[in-house]
């Protein structure tokens, strides 16, 4: 979806930033796209059932013995819960947890964070928020996180285990990450930089598989209405 402008953006930062080998490109892109459902998420959802709470929060909800009902499809009300007293909010009355929610490709959560980012990018918090919810913003966030994690260490030695505890706090869609990486990286290695190809309904081919491929259809190689549709779709 909107690939134009992701490009545009992509080609923009990531030269600057060292991220400049198909190792570190593969490993940026499998690991943002999975936290962003394919750069199409910027803003952390938060919306769920009473039921779901009692998963994803247990800690706050049945294991604190706490009724998450009033809590079911609020999502202000859920994040002043769960992200008070940490990350450099305040309690729940504060609002902070809501104010501070994940926000950009890698989801920079808490005031914490938002004011160390804030301070290197020279805006004020309130900026940082509306920077952050647009897409140069929340992907210049992403590089923020990455190089301050050194993760282009971790690229250059496949080492995408590791990369994904820094950037999820677990394993958590670590098979997704890994089948994405190998096929960006395989897209990377066929592509010649230089030269500028334009596919279109008609058109066949390897690269038109390629495409197939980062769109999730049957690669059959030949450039159709499904496939049209699905990269509209994208």
């Amino acid at each position: 979806r909107e690939i134009s402008v992701w490009t545009t953006l992509l080609n923009n930062q990531l030269p600057a930033a060292g991220i400049n080998s198909v190792n570190r490109i593969a490993a940026f892109l499998a690991q943002c796209g999975h936290e962003s459902a394919d750069f199409t998420v910027l803003q952390e959802n938060l919306n769920y059932s009473s039921l779901r709470l009692n998963e994803v929060f247990g800690k706050y909800f049945v294991k604190a013995g706490r009724d998450s009902s009033p809590y079911g499809y609020r999502p202000e009300k859920i994040a002043n819960l769960v992200y008070a007293n940490r990350l450099g909010n305040g309690p729940e009355s504060s609002g902070e947890g809501y104010l501070y929610r994940g926000r950009g490709i890698v989801q920079l959560t808490g005031k914490y964070n938002y004011q160390s980012y804030a301070s290197v990018i020279n805006k004020s918090l309130a900026e940082t928020i509306s920077y952050l919810e647009t897409k140069e913003g929340a992907l210049a966030c992403a590089i923020w996180f990455w190089n301050k994690n050194d993760l282009n260490r971790y690229a250059d030695s496949e080492r995408l285990t590791e990369m994904t505890k820094i950037i999820n706090g677990g394993t958590n869609g670590l098979a997704e990450r890994l089948s994405n990486y190998n096929r960006n990286k395989d897209a990377l290695n066929d592509t010649t930089p230089s030269v500028t190809y334009t596919l279109k309904v008609g058109s066949s081919g390897d690269r038109v598989k390629m495409l197939q491929t980062i769109l999730k259809i049957d690669a059959d190689g030949i450039f159709g209405k499904n496939t049209e549709t699905a990269l509209k779709m994208w």
